[in-house]
């Protein structure tokens, strides 16, 4: 069985791309650092959301996310 790789985009939960992407966590950590392994939030934080409050282009976290190969 292979899996299926889900399209990250603004809207996507941040709790979702650690649990489903390895690579996309390292890249969770470059942006918006290691506290968000441990924050209830990442339940129902969007991307959007985390980069509004770490002033990043969310945009440029998705492209990265999504040009990852898991």
């Amino acid at each position: 069985m292979t899996a299926t790789k889900i399209k990250v985009t603004k809207d996507t939960l941040i709790g979702d791309v650690i649990k489903n992407s390895p690579s996309g966590t390292k890249i969770i950590e470059k942006y918006f650092g290691n506290g968000c392994f441990t924050c209830p939030g990442v339940k129902v934080e969007s991307i959007a959301f985390g980069a509004m409050m770490h002033n990043v282009d969310p945009n440029k976290i998705v492209d990265e996310i999504n040009a990852l190969s898991d």
